[in-house]
């Protein structure tokens, strides 16, 4: 199961095997994140939380041929096959025929998408240019002739064989495809295994050629670089285009009602978060957002495309495909390398311990199934989402009646500007944002443009008592709760709510105001230290 460990780690959706380990009577293999799906010499494992639909389709093999439509949540539909082939075995002698060819090839090949991946058992410099003379392929060879397939390797060997105390290696694990899709498969091969084969992973890239962009999730906005001096024309400009947008919407007076209030707060949020995508660099998190990414390695994957496009123009073969991909893992390799070499050479007192950490193997936390209180079991996420909402947020006891919202008191005469000002910037920018992704960075550029517009809306949920309902959003990251004996229960995690920035400039500014009445009337314990300012 170490295989399956390190898959789950990986975060792979399915891993296919073949030749696992037969069960003995009184022993049954089992997976807390993946479930098993046997053949009879496959066995193909599908992650239990995977946002995929699976679904096993009989087209004959014997067990050795393994069959599934997949759907994503797109619509998207592919197909996946899991082989095991070589050449059968009669009471110990060999024959002609293989395993494979028991199933019907012309059925499995009607889906245009479609995935094969397996141990072959067979030796051709087709797919291996260390091959010793060619053994078996033909009936693999003429099914990759027939249906337009190749082979997507990187060179690397699968399967080392120990004879008469002499070890070589060979490539009979691989993937084979359509040639319309090799461009969006990306392969690797890792021999850090228990058997005498490798794990050959493999991950599919629907984005790339189908006009569909690269997920680039936005987190938020460079302003530092808008109020660098090389942006200082784009800087003004983006500050007159907010300052005449402010100019017409007027701000909140001591007679706004609470419905103003509400529209006012929706209004800063949309219109800021719109202004920001106009005019200032996005910052976000996708595929290549590394530290050891660079020029070269840019240049290089570019190249890389010119030259897979080239291929399917008939301009290149699979080997120069092959050729630049291995130049830029090369590359790769060496630029996390020196990244590391650098960190180490200039590292502090303290740094030292950080690379100790680093180098520290990560606890291997499976995500498992997980069971409520009624013993109902979860798998899918939106089952957790739901799960994990009933147990951190319980819904009130029947018969308990919430109290009217009363208007605020006094309190709001009392704070000022100044309050305001020192609740936004005694934060730290470094804080996560809430859904609206407007961080305190984003709030002081807004206090700088339009700070009478925060000031107003602050005083106004005061002087009303509400706190608005925009600002109560927030965004859960569901976290294990260390030394639990069982993490299959929703209670062993816990959530924290990232709450909106602007509703916690507000929740502040009432904190401060909050201990500096309790001070002024005393009602704190002398022995109170905690919580306290100058103590």
């Amino acid at each position: 199961m170490m295989v399956l460990e390190k898959e789950i780690v990986w975060g792979a959706d399915v891993v296919m095997m073949q030749e696992q380990y037969v069960e003995r009577e009184g022993y049954n293999i089992s997976h807390p994140g993946y479930r098993l799906v046997r053949g009879g010499r496959t066995m193909t494992t599908i992650r239990r939380d995977t946002h995929l639909e699976f679904s096993e389709v009989d087209k004959g093999g014997d067990g050795d041929v393994q069959v599934f439509d997949v759907k994503y949540p797109s619509g998207r539909k592919m197909r996946l096959v899991n082989v095991y082939d070589q050449l059968r075995q009669e009471e110990g002698v060999r024959s002609q025929g293989r395993l494979a060819q028991t199933a019907r090839w012309s059925e499995i090949m009607e889906q245009e998408k479609i995935l094969l991946g397996g141990d072959w058992n067979a030796h051709s410099d087709r797919w291996d240019p260390q091959c010793p003379p060619k053994r078996d392929a033909n009936s693999l060879e003429n099914l990759m002739d027939e249906y337009d397939l190749i082979d997507i390797t990187d060179g690397e060997e699968t399967h080392a064989n120990t004879r008469n105390g002499e070890t070589s290696g060979s490539l009979i694990d691989f993937f084979i495809m359509k040639a319309s899709m090799a461009d969006k498969l990306e392969t690797s091969t890792d021999l850090a295994t228990t058997s005498d084969h490798a794990i050959v992973c493999a991950q599919l890239r629907w984005d790339e050629g189908e006009g569909v962009k690269v997920s680039r999730k936005i987190t938020g906005w460079d302003i530092d670089g808008l109020k660098s001096k090389e942006e200082e024309e784009n800087y003004k400009k983006a500050q007159k285009e907010w300052k005449d947008k402010s100019l017409k919407r007027p701000v909140l007076d001591e007679k706004s009602s609470e419905e103003k209030l509400q529209m006012e707060a929706e209004w800063i949020q949309q219109n800021f978060v719109n202004h920001l995508n106009r005019c200032c660099k996005k910052i976000k998190v996708w595929a290549r957002s590394k530290r050891w990414w660079m020029a070269e390695i840019a240049e290089n994957r570019k190249i890389l495309g010119l030259i897979k496009r080239a291929r399917k123009r008939g301009e290149a073969s699979q080997q120069q495909v092959k050729r630049q991909r291995s130049n830029l893992r090369r590359i790769i390799r060496q630029s996390k390398m020196e990244m590391w070499r650098k960190f180490l050479t200039s590292a502090t007192r303290d740094q030292v311990w950080q690379s100790l950490r680093y180098t520290k193997p990560g606890r291997q936390q499976t995500t498992k199934a997980w069971k409520s209180r009624t013993g109902e079991v979860a798998e899918s996420w939106e089952e957790k989402a739901e799960l994990i909402k009933e147990e951190a947020f319980p819904k009130p006891l029947k018969g308990v009646e919430r109290k009217a919202q009363e208007e605020g008191g006094e309190m709001s005469k009392k704070i000022t500007d100044e309050d305001i000002r020192e609740a936004l910037f005694n934060q730290s920018v470094q804080k996560a944002p809430g859904p609206d992704r407007l961080g305190f960075r984003a709030i002081r550029l807004l206090w700088e443009w339009d700070s009478q517009r925060i000031i107003n809306v602050v005083k106004t949920s005061f002087r009303l008592g509400v706190h608005q309902p925009v600002w109560k959003e927030a965004k859960g990251v569901v976290i294990p709760k260390p030394n639990k004996p069982d993490y299959g229960v929703a209670k062993a995690y816990r959530v924290i709510m990232l709450l909106n920035c602007l509703g916690k400039v507000g929740e502040k500014v009432a904190a401060n105001a909050i201990a500096e009445e309790c001070e002024r009337r005393r009602l704190l314990h002398d022995g109170q230290f905690g919580c306290r300012k100058r103590r």
